[in-house]
Formats: C-alpha cells, sequence, structure tokens
C-alpha cells in the first residue's frame, strides 16, 4: 500500500477546504518560484526521469511529449490544453481532483506552461461537471487575485493566463483533436494525424494537451524530485494513480495508490472486497469501459500498471475499474456498451459508422440468444475491421469491449444461443 506522506493528493476527499490557505497548508505553491527558475530544459528533463505518463488513458511519456515543442516557434504563439472531458464510463478521478484540489491544477498549469513556452492555457472542461466548474473558477479567480496567474506569475517572471471552456457533453471531444476542434467552436470532429498537436494543435500553432491528473501531479514530482516518484511503482510504470472503484463492490470508491498495486489488493483494501466475496466476481474492467474486461482468474494476480494489464490483453486506460459479479449479465452488459459508443461516434469515418451500429445489433441479438456460432466468429471479424481503421481511437474503444467478452466468455454467449434455440 501507499504510504499517507506519499500520497499527492491529500484532499481527494474534500475533508478540507479547496480553497488558496488550505491548499498552500498542503504545500501548493510552496517552491514555484524556484521550480520555475530552473529552467524549461530541466522541467522536462525531471518528468523525463521521472517516468510520469499521461494519466488520461495513453499512457504517453509526459516530458517526452512536452519536448516535441519546437525549440524556435516565433511567430507562432504556444498554447498548453488541459483535457477535463472525462466522459469516459467508469471514470471519475478528474471530477474529485477538480472538486478539491483546483490549486494543484492550476499551479501545474504554470509549471507547465513555462516548461513548454506557453503563455496562454485553457481547461476544457466536461459540461456536466457544472459544480466543478465553478469550483475551479474560483480558484483562478484566487489565483489571479494573489499575483499566482497572469503578468509575473507568481514572481517567477512567466506570464500566464488560465481560462476555464466548457463542453457540451460529447464523449468524443475527449480525444484531442477533436477537443481543438471543439475549442476553437467546430464540431467536435477528430483531425487526421500528422501533423501533431505540438506542432499543428490549437489555432495552427503548437499546442500540448494533458489530462487533469498528469498536469496535477507535477508540482509534487518537481518538488519532491524525479527520484522520490521512481522509488514507488515499477518500473516504466512509476508514480501513483488515482483508481476509481464502482461496480459490485461494497464501498466504492476513488483511491489514490501505488501503480502496480494488485487488483485483488487494492479492491478487497480500499472497496471493501467483491460483493459477496472474491468468489462471486465474474469479470472486471481495469481501465474504464473502453478496455478489455478480465475473467476471474486473471483477476487474482494481475497487477494495475500499463504493461501487466497490456500483457493480459487489456489496458489500465483511465483506471476506472468496473467490478462484475456473477449475477450480470456479461452480454447485456457489453451489448449496452456497444449502444454507448454507436451513439458517440462523430460518423466521420465508415468503420467506426457503419461498424459501431452494427456490432450494437449483433450484440443485441446474441445477448437475446437469437443467432449462431458463426454469427460470434462474423462478430469477432468486424471488430477487427474496425480496429485500427478510423482516424481515432473510437473505432478501437468499440471493438475491444466485444473481443474481450468473446475471448473470454465465448462460451457464455454459446450457451445463451443453445438456450434459446
Amino acid at each position: 500500500m501507499l504510504k499517507a506522506d506519499d500520497r499527492i493528493f491529500q484532499n481527494l476527499y474534500g475533508e478540507q477546504s479547496a480553497n488558496l490557505s488550505a491548499s498552500q497548508k498542503r504545500g501548493d505553491w510552496s517552491t514555484t518560484k524556484d521550480i520555475i527558475a530552473n529552467g524549461r530544459d530541466w522541467i522536462i528533463n525531471e518528468i523525463k526521469i521521472s517516468g510520469l505518463r499521461g494519466r488520461g488513458g495513453a499512457g504517453f511519456s509526459t516530458g517526452m511529449k512536452w519536448s516535441f515543442i519546437p525549440k524556435d516557434t516565433s511567430p507562432y504563439p504556444v498554447y498548453l490544453v488541459i483535457n477535463a472531458d472525462e466522459s469516459e464510463p467508469g471514470t471519475c478521478k478528474d471530477r474529485d481532483i477538480l472538486r478539491n484540489e483546483p490549486h494543484k491544477l492550476i499551479e501545474g498549469a504554470l509549471i507547465a506552461g513555462a516548461a513548454i513556452g506557453a503563455h496562454t492555457g485553457y481547461i476544457y472542461i466536461r459540461g456536466e461537471y457544472y459544480n466543478e466548474s465553478i469550483i475551479l473558477e474560483k480558484a483562478i479567480v484566487e489565483a489571479y487575485n494573489n499575483g499566482l496567474l497572469g503578468k509575473n506569475a507568481a514572481k517567477t517572471g512567466w506570464d500566464f493566463d488560465l481560462y476555464i471552456h466548457r463542453g457540451a457533453g460529447a464523449y468524443i471531444c475527449g480525444e484531442e483533436s477533436a477537443l481543438l476542434e471543439s475549442l476553437e467552436g467546430k464540431k467536435g470532429m477528430p483531425r487526421l494525424k500528422p501533423p501533431f498537436p505540438a506542432n499543428i494543435g490549437l489555432y495552427g500553432c503548437p499546442t500540448i494537451i494533458n489530462n487533469v491528473e498528469t498536469i496535477a501531479v507535477v508540482p509534487t514530482i518537481l518538488r519532491r524530485g524525479a527520484a522520490w516518484f521512481t522509488g514507488i511503482g515499477r518500473p516504466n510504470n512509476t508514480g501513483t494513480k488515482v483508481f476509481c472503484i464502482s461496480g459490485h463492490v461494497n464501498t466504492p470508491c476513488n483511491v489514490e495508490e501505488a501503480m502496480g498495486i494488485p487488483l485483488r489488493e487494492l479492491i478487497e483494501k480500499h472497496a471493501g472486497g467483491v460483493r459477496g466475496g472474491w468468489d462471486n466476481l465474474k469479470a472486471i474492467i481495469p481501465g474504464g469501459s473502453s478496455v478489455p474486461m478480465l475473467p476471474r482468474d486473471i483477476c487474482d494476480t494481475v497487477l494495475m500498471d500499463f504493461d501487466s494489464l497490456r500483457a493480459e490483453g487489456s489496458g489500465l486506460g483511465t483506471a476506472g475499474v468496473i467490478v462484475m459479479d456473477k449475477s450480470t449479465d456479461i452480454i447485456r452488459a457489453i451489448a449496452r456498451l456497444s449502444k454507448f459508443y454507436m451513439h458517440e461516434s462523430c460518423g466521420q469515418c465508415s468503420p467506426c459508422r457503419e461498424g459501431t451500429g452494427w456490432m450494437w445489433r449483433m450484440m443485441e441479438r446474441l445477448s437475446r440468444g437469437d443467432g449462431t456460432f458463426d454469427d460470434i466468429d462474423l462478430l469477432l471479424d468486424v471488430t477487427k475491421q474496425v480496429e485500427g481503421h478510423t482516424i481515432c481511437a473510437l473505432g478501437d474503444a468499440a471493438a475491444w469491449p466485444i473481443q474481450g467478452l468473446i475471448r473470454h466468455f465465448r462460451r457464455d454467449i454459446e450457451e445463451r444461443i443453445r438456450g434459446h434455440a
């Protein structure tokens, strides 16, 4: 288990105030000037050494991503964009950070802005997070009033302005290039890559896009040192992570833990265990609804980090852990996810536009048992035709839950077909 002193988010549960004075007592804004005084190269190198990987789902090296910004961007400005859209089913970690630790995010935005050469940052927040946007707006006003944002922010010599932009509830706007389109006032549809945002992003200018949790942990890493962060977790999977545990557990929760914690330990120590006991477990989706589920025998031993879950044919994603006990109609559950992804497809790519609807209709048939054994193989083949053939990863997100179902629970589908016959 993670030591209490190593927890970055000391107010994750809102037991204390989220205002500036309370945040400063918890250590926020304490050495911001000294950190930025070390220079851009030092900040980026420390983040690289720390091994911090993006906490929004992809798990790409944060320091490496920052280094993609060209050294000379003139005459174009550089922008920092923070993705607070958080629309992945089963995920609500950023919501608690925005609600209870907003100054960690604001300080992280200033440091990240100085590191990449950005004087302007935008927080793109999910439209349904109305209360969180109000709290965040108050925190930004506090920061301005105390000289922590704006001209000579926090007396660092760096000018930095931060703005909030509320989205309108589209799942696809969680994809970074669709987010940029929405931020520019256009329909949220993913862009072709290359060019990547680090070269041509917001308003055609160099842009870095990071998740809320990724930016919020940066100040603590730089204050305590990269070596401290690498001492937590496992090689290439370092540091802490906020896990969201929901579904058939006794005490659903968000909890900050060390990367690489065993999945069973995570659930039993923090979520009160599976409803009816561990033997009543059917399956777990370990990283938000878009990653393949895992059956109980794998859940017994798997570790919660990027590489361990990838080795088992799944992924850490956003660390939204969805627990399903034996009362779950596993086929019906995946059919419901298929409907969600069909609804949220922007329709730009034919495989996704046509394939997500076809996969949902087939899943509905199989959930009723109204199909044949050949339909299972046909469905699997179609998921392969969708996966990897779209501009963004929504096609993959629609395909992977179905692939996980067929990989681990094909017998359940076959029994449903036999029972119907």
